[in-house]
């Protein structure tokens, strides 16, 4: 697979080979323009069929800056996002680990993940995406909404989208550099090459990271094998203007894992998590080309669109394969944006938005307990309509209609709302929306020792809203958000024994997310989010791993005429309720894992304007947690490291 064929070069030759091939590019791409890049105006991608500005977004949504994961020096995305409200992190141990993402109590597989267009859900992993491999040094942005979004991207998003934008060249030449080493024998090198002009842009991107990790299957209990993580990542990206109303981006993406793991074997009495020789081997491929037409001075747009994401997994033990899988998502797509007022003499601004779209999942899996091949094709059409009026009242509507080869066609709508308040700093926002869960192929069809697919399986629907007042303090040096939440599942598909069902009954979710931001001096920077998750199923039994408490704060302090810089991260999860199986997993019962508190504190250092050093320490209570029962979270670990960043 991918990841053996590149651990077996050293690591200088790819870097060489890596340098040498951008540096061609660059040289080519130089002789189209000399002109700097146009920077856009500041706007959410993700919320709307198009970009549009923050303050007319009613949808609840999150950024998160490449400033900011460069600040906290993380290198996994899920360590950022947890950060975030109304978003639980659930990871299976060390870094690579399984790590499983729920947005407002939903189910990790009811959070829609896009990372530069493309759809990345896995059809062969529950359709769920795993973002334990998921590295950070290539991010540009990421947008996080919640909520039902299913008018707009179909089926995967019950509870929201993150939408993963990664970064694209501007200006001069650039090469920039990351390298850092610290605790568990953990290494972690990126390097990058950069730059664009009016006419082009490019941005390539290698990262290289392993760590020996710690013990997964908890040490209380006997175990002591380590469980470590290596992961490759290449990331491609560029745009082209080859007339003036005409824009061609294309954008490439591998990613190579091999993540150790252990195992909870089928015994009789309680299953506990134990040592084992075994990992998962990953190999992700994505890709996709957009072509964009303007005409009528931008007035009217179209764009066409192909992509493509692949996973393959190999899970095995003492190096013999026991479970393979190939997932497959193909998406073609055409859209198309219309932007017009109606008169002179009223200030607004209208834009309908139609969309057609062909998508495709595919799942092979291969065991001793049988093999499945199977595909769905979907056919969507999707008409959105928004509103500007005066820059203070924004609308937003959307309609969907989603047909496919095995379940019965699917209407799905979203209604959202963005009112500014004159001259006293407030703005009110809510949604109100349906969406669609299909059930996977897996749940389908799939086949394990302990698991048997139902055909019989009905689609997930929910009905969702929110409202919120977002509110500028103190001559907007502070910024609050507080905002109510309310869910409605029915058929939800949840384990049963040996396969999956769906509940009879009405799952309700409801909650409140606070957030608050804001700057106490001009060298000390502060943020924080509470949410409150209230979720029964058809029962009223409390779903599992939802913490009904979550919390973070962050404060970054500046010193040294801004050259120093410290970011201390406190993060709270809550009591939350998980599944222990016995008895060759035919019988289970509820078990409340504890409270925990993680503390990580990062600083860094300007030594020139090119050179900065870097340190962090995280977990630095060395607090023992478990975010999914059976599976121990990492312990206190430093690392220091160096950034760089040159023209060319």
């Amino acid at each position: 697979m991918y990841f053996n064929l590149i651990s077996n070069l050293a690591f200088r030759q790819i870097l060489l080979f890596f340098v040498c091939g951008l540096v061609v590019l660059l040289g080519a791409m130089e002789a189209l323009a000399k002109t700097p890049a146009t920077i856009l105006p500041k706007t959410v991608v993700t919320a709307n069929l198009v970009p549009s500005p923050e303050r007319a977004i009613g949808t609840s949504v999150s950024i998160v800056t490449s400033e900011e994961i460069q600040r906290k020096q993380v290198n996994s995305v899920s360590d950022v996002l947890r950060e975030l409200p109304g978003i639980a992190v659930l990871r299976t141990g060390t870094v690579g680990g399984f790590t499983q993402l729920r947005i407002r109590g939903a189910e990790g597989n009811h959070t829609l993940v896009i990372i530069d267009g493309v759809k990345v859900n896995d059809p062969s992993g529950g359709s769920e995406f795993d973002f334990g491999s998921l590295r950070a040094a290539d991010v540009e942005r990421i947008e996080v909404l919640r909520g039902p979004q299913s008018s707009i991207y179909g089926s995967d998003a019950i509870g929201g989208v993150v939408n993963i934008i990664t970064k694209r060249g501007f200006g001069p030449a650039a090469f920039t550099s990351i390298t850092e080493a610290g605790s568990l024998n953990t290494t972690n090198a990126a390097v990058s090459l950069s730059g664009g002009g009016m006419k082009y842009n490019y941005y390539a991107g290698l990262t290289g990271y392993q760590t020996q990790g710690h013990s997964i299957a908890p040490e209380s209990e006997g175990n002591s094998e380590i469980d470590g993580n290596k992961n490759f990542t290449f990331n491609f990206k560029a745009g082209f203007k080859p007339l003036e109303n005409l824009d061609i981006d294309v954008f490439i993406r591998r990613v190579g894992d091999i993540t150790e793991s252990d195992s909870q074997p089928a015994v009789s009495g309680t299953i506990f998590t134990r040592d084992e020789d075994g990992e998962t081997d990953v190999d992700q491929r994505t890709g996709k080309l957009l072509l964009k037409y303007s005409m009528n001075d931008g007035n009217w747009q179209h764009l066409l669109s192909a992509s493509k994401h692949s996973h393959h997994s190999d899970t095995s033990v003492k190096k013999e394969i026991t479970f393979e899988a190939e997932g497959e998502k193909t998406r073609f797509n055409y859209q198309t944006n219309m932007f017009f007022s109606f008169l002179d003499s009223i200030d607004s601004e209208n834009r309908v938005t139609l969309l057609i779209e062909r998508e495709t999942d595919k799942q092979v899996t291969r065991s001793p307990w049988g093999n499945n091949d199977h595909t769905i094709t979907n056919y969507s059409l999707v008409g959105e309509y928004g509103l500007d009026f005066e820059g203070q009242l924004f609308i937003t509507g959307g309609l969907r209609h989603d047909k496919n080869n095995i379940f019965q066609n699917a209407n799905t709508f979203r209604l959202t709302s963005s009112y500014l308040l004159k001259g006293t700093g407030a703005r009110f926002h809510g949604s109100y929306g349906k969406g669609v869960k299909n059930p996977t192929l897996y749940e389908l069809f799939g086949s394990s020792a302990n698991y048997e697919g139902n055909p019989l399986l009905n689609p997930e629907k929910s009905i969702g809203w929110d409202f919120g007042l977002e509110q500028a303090l103190f001559d907007d040096s502070v910024n609050l958000d507080i905002t109510y939440f309310n869910n409605r599942i029915t058929n939800l598909i949840q384990g049963s024994g040996n396969t999956s069902k769906n509940l009879s009954g009405m799952t309700k979710i409801d909650g409140i997310e606070i957030s608050l931001e804001g700057k106490v001096f001009n060298n000390l920077i502060f943020s924080g989010q509470y949410t409150y998750t209230n979720g029964k199923d058809d029962t009223g039994k409390s779903l599992i791993r939802r913490a009904r408490h979550l919390a973070s704060t962050n404060f970054i302090y500046t010193f040294y005429d801004d050259r120093a810089k410290i970011d201390l991260g406190v993060d709270y999860n809550g009591e939350q309720w998980d599944v222990q199986f016995s008895n060759y997993f035919a019988s289970q019962k509820n078990i409340l894992l504890d409270d925990f508190i993680l503390v990580n504190v990062a600083g860094s250092y300007d030594l020139t304007d090119k050179v900065t050093l870097l340190g962090r320490v995280e977990n630095i209570l060395d607090t023992k947690h478990q975010e999914v029962w059976g599976f121990d979270g990492p312990g206190i670990g430093a690392f220091i490291g160096i950034r760089t960043n040159f023209g060319l």
